[in-house]
């Protein structure tokens, strides 16, 4: 008689302990605060330094203080991110592993000719984070007349040969964004892909080269310095980096709007409440951080919130777009 009680209360804790370890159990602790019990990762599928990374750990920070816990970063780098990318989404979805997806490995599957994830189905968007503005960027050594965009392009289309310029690489959002403007301009240059900003700012520097379409991490401290300067930029986002300096989109060419940008994802499967809570406390830090946003400003970027749902719309937005380029250019990955 007294032990069936005793069995009974056993089998609920043993039902309720099998519960907290399922996928709705982790749920329920999620909800009640359980989460996050240990360190959270964050995988950054790109080189220490970069716009990614460096957002990645500005971000990362403030993020752990809000939920008590620390997140150390994991660089994966490989492959414009993908390496990285398709060994985070298949990382158990307990919330304790997440990711700052860089546009780089949006297109990188095409660029590479793998189907090595879906930037659409394959990973839980949790929340963009910042903003990556673009800029075109010419050697004034180089260049001496060039001080805007109609300029740079009434100098390439009266090049006896097509002008060289360069980005940070074959498939690179400069690259695209340049491939894309040629066509509406009527104009004609000659891409010289680097492997990443750094050499191709160099380079650029150096005067081997007069002109790149850079992102404005790489090419913001020479342009203050007077070493390069910036003649138009992605977007009107832009002018809080580069006051002063006039919009494509301005410069003859409406519409012309885009930035590189980043954001938080999770793998699939990833409870509710703990991607709900990311979303908040990103959200809170992101608007009203001023430390973080000085942060990110400094490094070139500017904190840019969206929910979970505009961040999917957004990718496929972007996807559309530059597939299309991508195709319609036959840009391979080098």
């Amino acid at each position: 008689m007294n032990d069936r009680p005793s069995t009974t209360r056993r089998q609920i804790l043993h039902s309720g302990l099998a519960a907290a370890l399922s996928g709705t159990g982790l749920c329920v602790l999620a909800a009640e605060g359980a989460w996050p019990a240990k360190l959270v990762k964050m995988v950054v599928a790109f080189p220490a330094g970069g716009p990614t990374d460096i957002a990645a750990r500005i971000t990362s920070q403030k993020l752990g203080e809000r939920l008590g816990t620390s997140i150390i970063v994991d660089n994966r780098p490989g492959a414009s991110g993908s390496i990285g990318t398709a060994a985070f989404i298949k990382s158990p979805a307990d919330g304790n592993t997440l990711s700052m997806f860089g546009m780089p490995a949006l297109l990188a599957p095409l660029l590479y000719g793998n189907n090595a994830y879906d930037v659409e189905k394959d990973f839980a968007c949790v929340a963009t984070v910042y903003d990556l503005p673009m800029a075109i960027v010419v050697n004034p050594a180089v260049l001496p007349g060039v001080e805007s965009l109609p300029a740079l392009i009434a100098a390439a289309k009266a090049a006896p040969v097509p002008m060289n310029y360069t980005s940070s690489g074959a498939g690179s959002f400069g690259h695209l964004a340049m491939e894309q403007l040629k066509d509406l301009g009527k104009f004609d240059m000659q891409h010289v892909p680097y492997r990443g900003s750094a050499p191709a700012v160099t380079d650029l520097l150096g005067g081997q080269l007069g002109v790149m379409f850079a992102d404005v991490v790489a090419a913001l401290p020479h342009i203050r310095s007077g070493k390069l300067r910036a003649i138009a930029v992605s977007s009107p986002r832009g002018n809080a980096l580069l006051p002063g300096v006039k919009t494509i989109s301005d410069q003859g060419f409406p519409k012309f709007d885009f930035d590189s940008w980043g954001g938080i994802i999770a793998p699939l499967g990833t409870p509710a409440p703990v991607i709900d809570r990311l979303n908040r406390e990103l959200k809170q830090i992101l608007a009203s951080d001023k430390e973080l946003q000085d942060k990110l400003l400094q490094a070139g970027a500017i904190a840019g919130y969206q929910s979970a749902v505009a961040m999917q719309k957004r990718l496929a937005a972007d996807r559309a777009r530059w597939t299309q380029v991508v195709k319609d250019k036959n840009i391979r990955a080098t």
